[in-house]
């Protein structure tokens, strides 16, 4: 089984985007704030990891069998891990009501610099993919 560029790139930045932040958010609030540590907080760069790499293999997917589907795949992934992670504050707040506060803060902090991580890869994506077909095409008039 093969694994394209795009995906091994993707896979390291998410690796290393979530490591980053696990490691800096545990340490700001193991370190720093102690009183603000929740247990639940080692979950969240997992949560997101794991929807990052469901995510690119479902773009991997798309873009092998339903490329000209690869805007509303990537719109439906939104609107999924919008849905799915208000399920999950909702569930964790409701179990858990003394961490509830320091949770949401972390997971919205957590859920939007995931998101810019995203839009700003698969957007640099699309331009590239853009920027190559301009060329084939200008190489093709040309010759």
């Amino acid at each position: 089984m093969s694994i394209s560029r795009t995906k091994r790139k993707y896979l390291l930045y998410l690796t290393l985007l979530t490591l980053m932040l696990g490691g800096v958010g545990g340490f700001t609030y193991f370190s720093l704030i102690p009183e603000h540590y929740f247990g639940g907080y080692p979950l969240i760069p997992v949560y997101f990891y794991l929807f990052g790499v469901f995510n690119i293999y479902m773009f991997d997917a798309c873009r092998k069998y339903a490329p000209d589907k690869m805007l509303l795949l990537y719109l439906a992934m939104k609107v999924l891990k919008m849905i799915l992670s208000i399920i999950v504050l909702v569930v964790y707040c409701i179990v858990v009501h003394e961490e509830a506060r320091a949770f949401l803060l972390t997971f919205i902090a957590n859920y939007l610099l995931y998101l810019m991580f995203e839009t700003s890869f698969f957007a640099s994506y699309e331009l590239n993919k853009k920027r190559l077909k301009k060329n084939k095409i200008k190489d093709e008039t040309v010759a």
